[in-house]
């Protein structure tokens, strides 16, 4: 009797990590390859102090399957990873323990990969990227000089969220539940001077294209939603005895005889041009200064109750009935939004409702149900349906109100058609070190040339970009001076002021201007941890091999372009998503890249949530650590244990007694060893192996893992049931094992004597033939209901499966005395008589 060593996983698999770092043709994709592309993207990971998580190890494992299946079946494979290292998690965690950021950011790396590589992943490390190495962020400063020599960039004192633990500014979606989404402080608002881009320029396109990618349908609908796009109109309400008047985009045209009152934005700029007319003014102003004080979030908060002040001596004319209706100031109404302004329509929307109870306004109905009338009314009726009271136009539907209304309207040059967004320009700076400085100067003799000038021809001779004539004095630096390197600062604690702490380097601050050679000033804001990460896919395509460098080669990006299956968190499908469809947009718009949308299919995993059922964290004492489990069972047993915890686009619960059942599991299969024999075979096991190739091919390429293992788990059952293995068979297990337990299968492969690695091999196609099935378990169901199972030939006709479903003593019984009046029969699945 043979002997067989014990499974050993920890030296295993350090034997063949080392094997494949050596042998580049199983992970490396080559740039131009004859061969299909085939360009696969998982998130880049924070490299946090804190290290993989198993939630990295579901997602990179998944696609490591892919990408290894993809590569034997003769793809050349670009499956890359690099490492998003800016940012304000590794600043706090700097100001914290006094280690500067660079330092921290390195030690956090060098273990990333460390623990990256010892879940044998097949990632072409070659090019491998860091957002923070000034190599890279040459390329995201060279994409801001784009934006903002196009204009796309401008400059604006803006109220924003400002976090007062953090002291920098947040952009709308960095507040989670009006806090500060990386410390939880609550929000407040601050007027700053800060960089923002027209992403609104791009709104249509980005809801457009989703026509054009296979994305989830959950994630288009998020990227709609987010954009919030509205077809409505246009409608000016005049103010009473003024020159001014107040413009109001709604979706209801149909309810204005309706509207009894209109409110304003606190930051709406016509409240002041108002303040001789206002006769409360000091109760206006303070309730505007509480208001911009709290976030955006507060605000806009739908459960929130409607408060607001009204602007006593000012009235606005309904444009429909001539009527003059008060005016309020409301801190709901958020000032970039639709003008800045809402009618308030109480008998047709609840919260109007509410509003007009409490400040004794008029309710008039003017829509009522297209079949009666509303009896209720001690609610708002929301819904469409025919209109009443509103002159020429009762009896019309709200539909077909819509249309008249308007046009009657746009006649008296009182309204106009248009079409709103919620989403807002995209606030680019931030207040902090430890990210991409902006690469623009302030040049004070530039902004006098620029606002002294009285010609464009003048102004020409100067060469100033689109972007330099819209922020008078911001200078761009020459693309021959990039990388603006950030400096080295000891202190970068932040600034009482909420200046970047940049501002404190005096030195590093004063520099020449590039266009008139005078004195100027830096931009000590730096880039959002978004920057990096907008154009990531692009750059391991242009990453040069081994070398530290980039160029920006058309030609690779025209090869590899778009990444044909994009994968990560559901969390990262609004924001990220939208923000690198941007940038890749504005980029094709430019003419740098040769398409329109970066990704053509987008997917997304579920998080692992801990045994004590709440979501993974170091608070709560629940985070499992790879790497003590790679230690004591595997990294295979993690791996195939991760693919099999459940559906993979689903919440999933990490069990350690089911990653111990994984570990026997591949116990059990490392000891099959013992029963391979030549030459034998085996008509019934080939076909359930038929069966796992085809089931293994297809759910490897739908992302249902789970049920690939448990086809494996079904299949080493038959192995373990029978005397031997065939040899044939059982080296072709191992090849579509192979991705799963890629250390394992390697070892079993080298023992049968093989020389190459088993990724060279090419991957399995099924034999339709033999995967068929000879015979299948019939239903037999009597009146809906299942009334008995029989085994019988697969393909059987109906008359053949009737004879022997009727022959069933329990199907005798159930049907004496009974009169069949129908047989539905379903092939290869069940009958049901109906009696």
């Amino acid at each position: 009797m043979i002997k067989l060593k014990k499974y050993n996983p920890t030296k295993i698999e350090k034997k063949w990590q080392k094997k494949w770092e050596k042998n580049p043709i199983l992970w490396q994709a080559k740039n131009f390859s004859k061969k299909t592309k085939f360009y696969l993207l998982i998130e880049f990971p924070y490299p946090s102090g804190d290290g993989l998580h198993v939630g990295h190890v579901r997602s990179y494992t998944a696609f490591d399957i892919i990408a290894r299946k993809k590569r034997m079946e003769g793809f050349n494979v670009l499956y890359p990873i690099g490492f998003d290292s800016f940012g304000l998690p590794t600043e706090n965690y700097a100001l914290k323990t006094g280690i500067h950021p660079s330092k921290i950011t390195e030690k956090n790396i060098k273990n990333f990969r460390k623990q990256l590589k010892s879940l044998g992943l097949s990632f072409d490390w070659n090019r491998e990227i860091i957002t923070s190495d000034p190599n890279y962020y040459k390329w995201t400063q060279w994409i801001f000089l784009k934006l903002f020599e196009k204009g796309l960039a401008y400059k604006k004192e803006i109220p924003i969220n400002f976090c007062p633990k953090c002291k920098i500014g947040l952009a709308n979606e960095e507040v989670i539940n009006g806090r500060c989404e990386r410390c939880h402080t609550p929000v407040i608002r601050k007027n700053i001077s800060q960089w923002v881009l027209k992403i609104t320029n791009y709104a249509e396109k980005l809801i457009k294209d989703l026509d054009k990618v296979n994305y989830l349908n959950k994630i288009k609908i998020q990227q709609k939603n987010w954009i919030g796009r509205s077809e409505g109109v246009n409608v000016k309400f005049k103010i009473d005895n003024s020159k001014f008047e107040i413009e109001v985009f709604t979706t209801r045209i149909d309810t204005i005889f309706g509207v009894t009152g209109l409110v304003m934005a606190p930051e709406h700029p016509l409240i002041g041009e108002l303040k001789s007319k206002i006769e409360n003014w000091e109760e206006v102003s303070k309730y505007i200064k509480d208001s911009l004080n709290k976030s955006e979030f507060e605000r806009s908060q739908i459960v929130k109750e409607k408060t607001g002040v009204e602007l006593k001596g000012v009235k606005v004319i309904n444009p429909a009935t001539g009527e003059k209706v008060p005016v309020f100031v409301g801190d709901y109404v958020i000032g970039s939004y639709g003008g800045g302004a809402v009618m308030v329509v109480p008998a047709h929307d609840q919260r109007d409702f509410d509003f007009a109870k409490r400040h004794n306004l008029a309710i008039k109905w003017v829509i009522k149900p297209k079949d009666g009338e509303n009896e209720n009314k001690s609610e708002a009726y929301e819904k469409e349906g025919v209109l009443i009271n509103s002159d020429k136009f009762n009896g019309l539907t709200s539909e077909k109100a819509r249309e008249e209304i308007l046009k009657w309207l746009k006649q008296k040059k009182l309204a106009k058609k248009s079409i709103h967004y919620k989403l807002r320009d995209w606030i680019f700076s931030r207040q902090h070190y430890w990210g991409e400085p902006i690469p623009l100067v302030f040049c004070p003799a530039c902004k006098e040339k620029i606002e002294n000038a009285k010609s464009k021809k003048e102004i020409s001779k100067y060469h100033f970009s689109k972007g330099e004539l819209a922020n008078p004095g911001w200078i761009a630096l020459s693309e021959k001076d990039l990388p603006l390197k950030l400096p080295y600062l000891k202190k970068y604690q932040p600034t009482e002021t909420g200046a970047s702490p940049l501002a404190k380097d005096k030195k590093w601050v004063e520099t020449k201007c590039p266009k008139c050679g005078g004195i100027a000033y830096r931009e000590t804001d730096t880039m959002p941890n978004w920057a990096g990460s907008n154009w990531y896919y692009l750059a391991y395509v242009l990453k040069n091999k081994n070398k530290p460098d980039f160029d920006w080669d058309k030609k690779k990006i025209k090869y590899w372009m778009p990444v044909d299956w994009y994968n990560g968190g559901m969390e990262h499908t609004t924001l990220h998503l939208l923000y690198s469809r941007f940038i890749y947009k504005f980029l094709y718009d430019i003419k740098a890249v040769p398409n329109n949308e970066p990704y053509k299919k987008r997917t997304s995993h579920g998080m692992i949530i801990g045994e004590d059922g709440r979501k993974m964290s170091k608070s709560f004492g629940n985070v499992i650590n790879p790497d003590e489990i790679i230690k004591k069972y595997g990294a295979d047993a993690l791996r195939v244990y991760e693919m099999f915890i459940g559906p993979f686009d689903q919440m999933a619960y990490w069990q350690t007694n089911g990653l111990i059942g994984v570990y026997r599991f591949l116990n059990r299969i490392w000891s099959l060893q013992l029963k391979i024999k030549k030459g034998i075979k085996d008509k019934n096991l080939e076909n359930i192996f038929q069966q796992t190739i085809k089931k293994v091919s297809e759910d490897i390429e739908n992302l249902r893992f789970n049920t690939a293992v448990s086809a494996f788990m079904v299949l080493v059952n038959e192995f373990e049931k029978i005397s031997f293995v065939p040899l044939e068979i059982w080296e072709k297990f191992l090849v579509i094992f192979s991705p799963f337990a890629p250390h394992l299968a390697e070892e079993l492969w080298e023992k049968l004597g093989k020389k190459k690695s088993i990724f060279e091999e090419k991957w399995l196609k099924y034999d339709p033939k033999l995967a068929k099935k000879e015979k299948f378990i019939l239903i037999i169901q009597i009146n809906g209901k299942t009334r008995g199972k029989v085994e019988i030939e697969m393909d059987a006709e109906k008359e053949k499966v009737k004879e022997v479903a009727l022959k069933e003593d329990k199907i005798k019984n159930y049907l004496a005395g009974k009169n069949i009046k129908k047989v539905i029969f379903v092939p290869n699945r069940l009958i049901n008589f109906v009696i």
